[in-house]
């Protein structure tokens, strides 16, 4: 996949778990942890907003596209 997804990395830097996170955006676990794992195919733009919200960082933060 072209894009790599940095959800594990900024949740650490926010010393935040999925769970937590999955509480204060509202998406539950199953699909958090699909996207920090890179096995979906899209991302809703308020899913994404809430969670830059949250971890206090930009969608460049999270997703990155790798040329390959």
């Amino acid at each position: 996949m072209a894009i790599q997804i940095n959800l594990d990395v900024e949740l650490a830097k926010n010393k935040m778990s999925l769970t937590e996170l999955s509480e204060r955006v509202g998406v539950s676990m199953t699909n958090l942890s699909l996207l920090k794992t890179g096995k979906v195919k899209a991302i809703r733009f308020s899913t994404l907003e809430a969670i830059c919200r949250e971890l206090n960082c930009q969608p460049g933060d999270i997703l990155v596209y790798l040329d390959q």
